[in-house]
């Protein structure tokens, strides 16, 4: 049996979240969790996520904090490493410990003592304090990552294939850190495309549509989306028109994520353009907008009316052919009698 990590705990519900912008929880999955160590006298979750910044060059120091809320003694494996959207859906995730990060995981120092692993005792508390060193050629605006406590337990089996997969569970406090330079806010929309499901019998009921499309941070600072949707049909009749909302995900620089909307009352007949807008509210002239254009034919009964056209069509012409062929069969009349 082979063991690996996996994500859980590490999307939106089990990390700290987001920006100083947006209500912040921390990074606590009810049995374990890490937090930025809070002052004294402060309630643990004082700080939900870290919040740095500095030159190129500089070191920031800081402290984490594991909160075992167990009735067990527990053992970790502490890492930091970097933070990426995850490709279906946008979520915040941090690599597994398998995976080099190539960033901000690299900056950051832990003590000796956490390398190999670190015990908390039950309903306890484990303090460690870590450095930022910021690369003398790092590149301005935001670098992501996180502090991860492993849990060393194996707490499941996986089927892969016909392989068993030994499951562990990984929780990470956002770090966010900012090099000062120029901003470039960066954000596109590519890809839109639309498939459809239709009734068999049109306007029986109604027609379903998925839209899908790709949002890419092209900039150097993070950002959260809003996204419009709307479509025209023949003649400029709006078929659809969704106001823009915010999608409740940070997209972090250079990420690329797949999202959908789901249309359930798609036309069945029409010509339709499909345009998706998507704008960041904290940068008022970032806005980027794709669009795509589909037919949407009621497929079956047009094959159906077809079919019966068809039929009248030969229909008409076996009787042509047949009258034609009664007529030649006639006798010709008799001119002598006709004298």
């Amino acid at each position: 049996m082979r063991t690996r990590t996996l994500l859980l705990g590490l999307l939106l519900g089990l990390t700290a979240l987001l920006l100083p912008a947006l209500p912040a929880t921390a990074a606590d999955n009810g049995t374990w969790g890490v937090f930025p160590t809070p002052a004294a006298g402060a309630a643990m979750t004082d700080r939900a996520y870290f919040f740095h910044q500095g030159e190129a060059g500089t070191t920031i120091s800081d402290s984490a904090t594991i909160v075992n809320s167990s009735d067990k003694e527990l053992t970790f494996q502490i890492f930091a490493t970097d933070a990426v959207n995850t490709p279906v859906g946008g979520g915040f995730a941090l690599l597994p410990v398998e995976t080099k990060p190539k960033d901000l995981g690299t900056w950051v120092a832990l003590p000796p003592d956490t390398r190999t692993t670190v015990t908390v005792p039950p309903k306890g508390r484990k303090d460690f304090p870590f450095s930022v060193k910021v690369p003398a050629d790092a590149t301005p605006g935001d670098h992501v990552g996180g502090i991860v406590a492993l849990n060393t337990a194996v707490e499941g089996i996986q089927q892969e294939g016909k392989v068993q997969v030994g499951v562990k569970r990984q929780v990470g406090a956002r770090l966010y850190f900012r090099v000062p330079g120029p901003v470039t806010p960066g954000l596109s929309v590519e890809d839109v495309k639309v498939s459809r499901a239709a009734p068999l019998l049109p306007w029986v009921k109604d027609a379903r549509a998925k839209i899908t499309y790709s949002l890419v941070n092209r900039g150097n600072v993070v950002v959260e989306p809003k996204v419009k949707v709307s479509a025209e049909g023949l003649f400029g009749r709006r078929v659809l028109d969704r106001p823009a909302r915010e999608l409740k995900l940070v997209l972090l620089p250079g990420q690329r994520i797949e999202l959908t909307e789901d249309w359930a009352d798609a036309p069945q007949s029409d010509w339709v353009d499909v345009d998706i807008t998507a704008s960041a509210s904290a940068y008022p002239d970032l806005s980027s907008s794709s669009a795509t254009e589909f037919l949407a034919v009621p497929w079956p009964a047009l094959g159906v009316l077809l079919v019966l056209a068809g039929a009248a069509i030969a229909a008409r012409v076996l009787r042509r052919r047949r009258r034609a062929s009664s007529e030649q069969l006639e006798p010709a009349p008799d001119l002598a009698e006709a004298r």
